[in-house]
C-alpha cells in the first residue's frame, strides 16, 4: 500500500460549500504534482435508511504519494504557497501515519518551519540523520505561541 496524506481545511464561519471550494482549488494544484491521486476524503457512513451515497468530508483531501521520493516535500510546497495566497488564512491539518500537523494563525516563517519539520520527520533515514532538528522541536516555538501544533 502506498503512503497517503490526509489534508483537512477549516475556516472560521465557513460552510461545507466554501470548504469544498477551497479543497477543490487546492486539489487542482496538487494534481499537477508527481502523486498517484488526490481525491476528496470519504466521510462518515450515512445513517441507516438514508439515501445518501458517496459521502465525503467537507474540506478534506486524501493524497496518495506513490513512489516519488520528493512527493511529500512537493505537496508541502504547494500547500504553503496556497495558504500564502489566501487572505483569510484557512487552518490546515495534515495527517500522515500517526503524525499530525495543525497550522492556524501562524506567521509565514512559523508555517515554513513547521512544514519543514514535518517533512524531515518523514524523510528516509539517510536524509533525517543529517538534520539538526532531530528532537522534534522548532527553535523553541510552541503550539501556544504560534498557532502551530506539530
Amino acid at each position: 500500500m502506498d503512503t497517503q496524506v490526509q489534508l483537512f481545511l477549516s475556516e472560521e464561519g465557513a460552510d461545507a460549500e466554501r470548504l469544498d471550494g477551497l479543497a477543490g482549488r487546492l486539489r487542482q494544484e496538487l494534481l499537477e504534482l508527481d502523486v498517484d491521486d488526490v481525491r476528496p476524503l470519504p466521510g462518515a457512513e450515512p445513517p441507516p435508511g438514508s439515501r445518501a451515497f458517496g459521502v465525503v468530508e467537507a474540506g478534506a483531501l486524501l493524497v496518495s504519494l506513490g513512489s516519488s521520493v520528493t512527493a511529500l516535500r512537493d505537496i508541502v510546497t504547494v500547500v504553503r504557497g496556497w495558504l500564502g495566497r489566501h487572505e483569510t488564512r484557512p487552518s490546515i491539518r495534515l495527517v500522515m501515519d500517526d503524525d499530525v500537523l495543525e497550522i492556524s494563525e501562524a506567521s509565514p516563517s512559523q508555517v515554513a518551519e513547521s512544514f519543514d519539520l514535518f517533512v524531515r520527520r518523514h524523510a528516509p533515514a539517510a536524509d533525517a540523520s543529517t538534520d539538526d532538528a532531530s528532537d522534534g522541536t522548532s527553535d523553541g516555538v510552541s503550539a501556544d505561541q504560534s498557532g502551530v501544533r506539530p
